[in-house]
């Protein structure tokens, strides 16, 4: 009973979390959306940032281990490269909530010394996408007069910015922004050249 309830908190706090922000949430709309009083919530958790951590922590730790294991992985760049789009963008289904909380900016101006523990897993994470990239560089797969790391956080930008604008009830899928972003990071987004028929003599 107790687990059940602390994940109702949990769920209906992420939806608020989405949809108003964090810092329009109040512990009083999360108990309200709870059907509960404040002190319940209180009994599980000892503050509003305490509840964000909760939701969004566990999220960004599968994420880096998704990436740590597919960095020991011996495969071709650049579908090394797809498969961690791949990794990212699979976190938003059926997760969808969490990942769209997780990934809104506003949240990290909380003053919480926990969340210098959030901010060390998406530093390793954004290390390891740049690594992604380099490790494509010295292989030759990738262009070497390009950046690493402005490529990985921009391709990371693209991918965090999906939690803007993705609508799970829509019919765009998961799969089809992981090819779509596959296809940008690998090949862009610009025609094969095409031969032009040869003028008549």
């Amino acid at each position: 009973m107790a687990n059940n309830r602390r994940r109702d908190i949990l769920r209906r706090a992420a939806e608020l979390f989405a949809s108003q922000g964090v810092s329009r949430t109040s512990i009083e709309d999360i108990a309200a959306a709870v059907g509960i009083k404040r002190e319940g919530v209180y009994y599980y958790f000892k503050s509003r940032s305490d509840i964000l951590l909760e939701i969004i922590l566990p999220q960004s730790k599968s994420l880096l281990m998704g990436l740590q294991r597919l960095m020991r992985a011996n495969m071709d760049s650049t579908l090394k490269l797809r498969s961690a789009i791949e990794i990212h963008l699979d976190a938003y289904n059926p997760s969808y909530i969490e990942m769209s909380v997780a990934l809104k900016e506003q949240h990290f101006g909380l003053d919480d010394t926990r969340m210098n523990e959030l901010r060390m897993v998406w530093d390793e994470y954004g290390m390891l996408w740049t690594g992604i990239i380099r490790e494509g560089q010295a292989r030759g797969a990738f262009k070497q007069e390009i950046d690493a790391k402005i490529v990985a956080y921009g391709l990371l930008g693209m991918c965090n910015w999906v939690s803007r604008w993705y609508d799970p009830d829509k019919s765009t899928t998961i799969r089809d922004i992981t090819d779509t972003f596959a296809a940008i990071a690998t090949t862009g987004v610009e025609a094969a050249a095409v031969a032009k028929p040869e003028a008549a003599q």
